[in-house]
Parts: structure tokens; C-alpha cells; sequence
């Protein structure tokens, strides 16, 4: 599997295949989120949009959020953060988002984070498994909700 950041032809499919890995978190088609989840262009102008890569097809995707990104949410100085960390519904199961994950970790630590956050949605349990296993914790003082009805959890780690 190959860690690389997208390229300007697969922007299209790495939004695509983020909204399948989010479906079922979302209230359909007319989410507003989805919009959003599909908007990989934005992520890579304004982040660092990664993807893993098997064999010419599109694993996974994270947005990591390098120090002054307009994608940072809950992160303060000196702590890195990713966003829409997103495997294929297909490519579940095979390490896909732990590698993502970790490779955040490490573009943190370039930039000089001595600490990881990210926020998710209580039922992306699959996911906190993912985070539980890198030794992230929660912290529930640092939860929120950035629309009414949406209340997202926090994790966080030392790096």
C-alpha cells in the first residue's frame, strides 16, 4: 500500500469515495455534509489531502491539518489534527486507516506537534477502535457539537 498525497486527477474519487465510507453517518444525499465530504479540491488547497493506494485503486483518504490550516477544529498550539479519515467500504479490515492515522501522526510530529486531537461522531465506532489501538484517549471535556443535533467526541494523544 502506498501513503501519497492526491493528485489533482483523483480529487473527484477521493471525494466520491469518502461519502461512501461516511453514508450511513449522514441523513442522505441532501446532508449538507455530503457536500462537503465530496469537496476533496477544498481539503487539498487548504490541508494536506493523503490517499492510500493498492494497485492504481484508491484505499482510503485523511486530511491532515498542518499548523495555521483552516481545517484545524479543535486543536490548539503545539497539537496536530486530522479530519475525514475515510477506508472504502471494501478495503475495511486491512490496516487501511491505522496507516492513515499513523501517517498523520508523523506529519504532526514534522510540524512540531507534541500532541494529536480529532473529533468523530459517537457511532463511527469502527473508527475509535482504529484510535483506541494508537493509544488516543478520550477526552470528553473537549467534545462538541458544531450544528445542532450533531455532537462530536474527542480523542487525543501525546505524540
Amino acid at each position: 500500500m502506498e501513503l501519497r498525497l492526491a493528485e489533482p486527477d483523483e480529487l473527484d474519487a477521493v471525494g466520491d469515495l469518502t461519502v461512501a465510507a461516511y453514508v450511513q453517518f449522514t441523513t442522505g444525499p441532501n446532508d449538507s455534509y455530503v457536500a462537503k465530504l465530496r469537496d476533496a479540491a477544498t481539503r487539498a488547497a487548504q490541508a494536506e489531502l493523503w490517499v492510500a493506494v493498492e494497485d492504481g485503486r484508491l484505499m482510503g483518504t485523511v486530511t491532515s491539518c498542518p499548523p495555521g490550516s483552516a481545517w484545524h477544529e479543535i486543536a490548539t498550539d503545539h497539537e496536530g489534527e486530522f479530519r475525514m479519515l475515510a477506508v472504502h467500504p471494501d478495503a475495511r479490515g486491512r490496516g487501511v486507516g491505522t496507516a492513515l492515522a499513523t501517517l498523520c501522526e508523523d506529519r504532526a510530529r514534522e510540524h512540531g506537534a507534541s500532541a494529536m486531537v480529532l473529533s468523530t461522531l459517537r457511532e463511527m465506532t469502527g473508527a475509535h477502535r482504529i484510535y483506541e489501538r494508537l493509544g488516543y484517549e478520550r477526552v470528553p471535556e473537549r467534545d462538541w457539537s458544531p450544528l445542532p443535533g450533531v455532537q462530536l467526541i474527542a480523542f487525543a494523544k501525546q505524540l
